[in-house]
């Protein structure tokens, strides 16, 4: 018994757990330091200037390391796995298209939400981390499209331009799946290195809980508590951009394509969603998923059992509304005016980066650097959102689950492989 309450408690402190417990502590610490704590060598020096300052930006140094490799690898691999679509012929096309589509109406989403909101007003932190911030360049639309494409790939990942690593990435990626056998040795190589990546996140996430502490401790000393309103708004504005992206795109798309009725969709799908809002994976939910839309939804297993894994891994919308939020939360804070020209780049870029954002829980912020980055926002700000961000992580993962199960009935649809008696019998909702 003792033994089994142990195991209880261990997966309680799980790091989900560690990290929120770090961001209430560094929020305690800050705002007691910034309220009772008078300045001086002990309080400014040693801590909010020395080890605060430390091993905060050591953790963001950590996180900066794994970008390129991680994101190069995962959207090879990701690529590779996606190129071999010939055998469901206009199947994977048109999955593939729904996914990006939702995907990059997701940030679109998520931008006009935050936009309306302003989470990051009040948040002045220009003032605190000066030379930190670094305007974003003005680009036109054009010059934003010709900069996708690398003239020198090797430069562009050594120097992090993300958006010509991405477009490089992808294209090694179809023509790895395509030549087949010939080039097995370098897809097995990328792909040894992509579950290399994957465990260096894993460990340098497990530093997570200290580095948030820190980073929100040396914060809120400067900024007091009502840097606390602004993350307030911040978490509105994502579950906001998730409801709308699950209750309005979505069973708008549905409708649209199919015609089923929205709430008897939800109604029969909720099980799944409340699964994975639980486990917070989405790869967790997949054979259920599958089952779900077969037995309940009308779905043929031919469709889905290569759509939902396909989704699983590339569709990523509540990561995507994150992201576009963060974005606008940070250039608010850090008063940038990131243009038309920076919020397409955003969309495009957080769009391309779902491909590679599944597989391991907090991949999504490590690649938010890789936006943020993208739009010339200082990746310090993610500190802010990290703690409070794992507490959406449930809804975003049940929103992601949701749009691979809509992409899915809507192609199954249009490939004559929907039963919509199997979705308007009764004993079949209720079972």
């Amino acid at each position: 018994m003792e033994e089994t309450t142990n195991k209880k408690e261990g997966k309680k402190l799980g790091l989900t757990s560690l990290i929120f417990i770090g961001l209430i502590a560094g929020l305690i610490v800050g705002v007691i330091l910034n309220l009772a704590v008078p300045h001086g060598y002990i309080r400014d020096t040693i801590f909010v200037d020395g080890i605060f300052y430390v091993i905060g930006n050591g953790f963001i140094r950590l996180m900066k390391m794994l970008v390129v490799p991680l994101v190069f690898c995962s959207l090879v691999c990701g690529a590779s796995s996606i190129g071999d679509t010939k055998s469901l012929g206009k199947v994977g096309g048109k999955t593939i298209l729904f996914y990006l589509a939702t995907t990059a109406l997701a940030v679109t989403v998520a931008i006009t939400v935050a936009s309306f909101i302003r989470p990051g007003i009040g948040l002045n932190m220009a003032s605190i981390e000066a030379g930190e911030a670094v305007a974003a360049e003005s680009t036109s639309a054009v010059d934003t499209i010709l900069n996708i494409i690398p003239e020198n790939p090797i430069g562009a990942l050594a120097n992090g331009t993300m958006l010509q690593i991405i477009l490089f990435a992808l294209i090694v990626g179809i023509l790895l799946a395509k030549m087949g056998e010939r080039a097995e040795l370098i897809s097995n190589f990328l792909n040894q290195c992509n579950d290399l990546m994957m465990e260096m996140t894993n460990l340098v996430m497990q530093f997570a809980p200290v580095g948030v502490f820190c980073m929100i401790a040396r914060t809120f000393s400067n900024l007091g508590f009502d840097g606390f309103i602004p993350l307030l708004k911040y978490m509105l504005s994502v579950v906001l951009g998730l409801g709308l992206q699950c209750f309005v795109v979505y069973m708008v798309m549905l409708v649209i394509f199919t015609r089923l009725n929205p709430a008897r969709f939800i109604k029969r799908f909720f099980p799944v969603m409340a699964f994975a809002f639980s486990t917070s994976t989405s790869n967790a939910t997949i054979p259920l998923n599958i089952d779900t839309l077969e037995e309940k939804i009308g779905v043929s297993r031919k469709i889905s059992s290569f759509t939902i894994p396909l989704g699983a891994t590339i569709n990523m919308d509540g990561t995507s509304i994150m992201q576009g939020v963060a974005v606008v939360f940070a250039a608010q804070a850090y008063g940038m005016n990131l243009g038309i020209s920076g919020y397409l780049t955003v969309i495009a870029t957080a769009t391309l980066a779902s491909i590679g954002t599944a597989g391991i829980p907090s991949v999504g912020l490590v690649t938010l650097s890789m936006v943020f980055t993208a739009v010339g926002l200082p990746v310090e700000a993610i500190s802010l959102i990290m703690g409070v961000d794992r507490i959406l992580d449930m809804l975003r993962t049940a929103v992601n689950i949701t749009g691979d199960a809509v992409c899915t009935t809507i192609v199954a649809h249009q490939n004559g492989s929907l039963d919509k008696d199997v979705f308007y019998d009764r004993e079949g909702s209720e079972a």
